[in-house]
C-alpha cells in the first residue's frame, strides 16, 4: 500500500464533506452535514485487491417531517459506498456547511463500524482519533452467528431433501 492518510488527504476529505454539504436537504433543522470518507479496496478471499488508489465517497442529511425517518450524512455515504461497488472506510470526516467537524452519532458510528472497522480514522474537533475510541466495544459481523447453511438449489431440483437438524428429543432431557 502505497499512500497514505497524510495532511493533504485530510484536506481533500473536509473540501469534498464541504461541497457535498451543499446538497444537503435540511428544510427543518437547517443543519446541512456533509461526510466524505477515502475508500480501499477490499481483499477478496484470496486476499486479492485490485491495487487501485484510494478514492473519496460522500454523502449528506436527507431530513424527513417525520424527523425519526430523516437519514444522516454517514448513511448517504454508506449507501453510495456499495453503489460504487464497495471498499473499505480507512479516514472520516464530517462537517457543517461552513466546515466545522460534526461527530458522528452513535447509530452512525454504528454504521461506519461495519464498513471501516475500529481502525478507521475519524477526524474530530479534538484531532484524529481511531473509531474504537469513539465506540469501545463495538457489536460487529464477528459478533454474529455463522448463517444458516441454505440448500443447493440444483440438489433440491433434483428431489435429494435439504439437510436438516436433528428432531428435538420427545421426552424428559436428563444430563
Amino acid at each position: 500500500m502505497g499512500w497514505s492518510v497524510d495532511d493533504r488527504s485530510w484536506e481533500r476529505l473536509r473540501n469534498a464533506a464541504v461541497r457535498v454539504a451543499q446538497s444537503a436537504y435540511a428544510p427543518y433543522s437547517g443543519l446541512r452535514v456533509g461526510a466524505a470518507a477515502l475508500v480501499v479496496d477490499t481483499p477478496d478471499a484470496e486476499g486479492r485487491t485490485t491495487g487501485d488508489e484510494p478514492w473519496v465517497v460522500v454523502g449528506c442529511n436527507v431530513e424527513n417531517a417525520s424527523y425519526g425517518l430523516t437519514l444522516c450524512a454517514e448513511c448517504g455515504l454508506v449507501s453510495a459506498l456499495h453503489a460504487r461497488g464497495g471498499g473499505r472506510l480507512t479516514a472520516f470526516a464530517c462537517v457543517d456547511a461552513d466546515g466545522r467537524p460534526l461527530a458522528p452519532c452513535g447509530r452512525c458510528r454504528q454504521l461506519l463500524h461495519e464498513h471501516g472497522g475500529p481502525d478507521l480514522l475519524v477526524a474530530t474537533a479534538d484531532g484524529v482519533r481511531r473509531l474504537a475510541e469513539l465506540l469501545p466495544g463495538a457489536f460487529g459481523p464477528l459478533d454474529l452467528p455463522a448463517p444458516p447453511r441454505t440448500p443447493d438449489p440444483a440438489a433440491v431440483a433434483a428431489g435429494d431433501s435439504p439437510p436438516t437438524e436433528a428432531a428435538p428429543p420427545s421426552g424428559p432431557v436428563t444430563p
